[in-house]
């Protein structure tokens, strides 16, 4: 019996990956490194900060951290006018009067799921943020303490992703998943082990 609905943070409630593009473009620049769209899905989309910092750059503690924090306030400054997902309000009002709960598993800093969440006036019951969990996606951890938190098995809860990353972190922590298609194709999501694909929210009232 379905208890709860996960979602992922930014390209899943909101599409903020074109703004996270722009914001590492600037970051990475003066570094000679040219972000588009098809190297931010191949390099970027779903990791954490740092991962991404000692993969392209090499760099580590405080010089990546520098780099991070710049990023990240460039984000937020970009993110002040974001719209929620076409059909997530419904989903959610939806899931409410079915009695059902919700909760955010995100690999984003805290300060940007904060900013995010405001921007779109949610508050969800449930927040687990990847940083302070100790894993972050693609590894199953994040998830697996989501399901600890609300005391739900995984067949108790189906998840939204838009990243392969992500996919696979829930899909690892045993959870139906659904992929959104705000920044990856069909197949890589549905290589990464996704249940189905969705264009917005609107197709998953059925889910329910």
């Amino acid at each position: 019996m379905l208890k709860a609905l996960l979602f992922d943070l930014d390209g899943t409630l909101a599409d903020t990956d074109p703004l996270h593009l722009w914001a590492w473009r600037e970051a990475l620049a003066p570094w000679g490194i040219g972000v588009d769209e098809a190297f931010y899905r191949k390099r970027i989309s779903g990791r954490l900060n740092p991962d991404i910092l000692q993969d392209l750059l090499g760099l580590d503690g405080e010089a990546a951290a520098q780099i991070i924090e710049a990023k990240e306030a460039r984000f937020r400054e970009l993110a002040q006018d974001l719209k929620p997902m076409p059909g997530l309000l419904e989903l959610l009002e939806e899931a409410q009067a079915k009695g059902l709960t919700w909760g955010v598993v995100t690999n984003a800093p805290k300060a940007n799921a904060h900013h995010v969440l405001k921007a779109l006036g949610l508050k969800p019951p449930l927040l687990v943020l990847a940083e302070e969990v100790g894993r972050g996606k693609p590894h199953p951890l994040p998830y697996q303490v989501a399901l600890k938190r609300l005391g739900l098995l995984p067949t108790e809860a189906l998840a939204f992703e838009d990243s392969p990353s992500g996919v696979r972190s829930a899909v690892g922590a045993g959870i139906t998943t659904y992929g959104l298609l705000t920044g990856h194709g069909k197949e890589a999501l549905l290589e990464a082990g996704a249940r189905g694909v969705l264009r917005d929210f609107r197709q998953a009232l059925a889910l329910l």
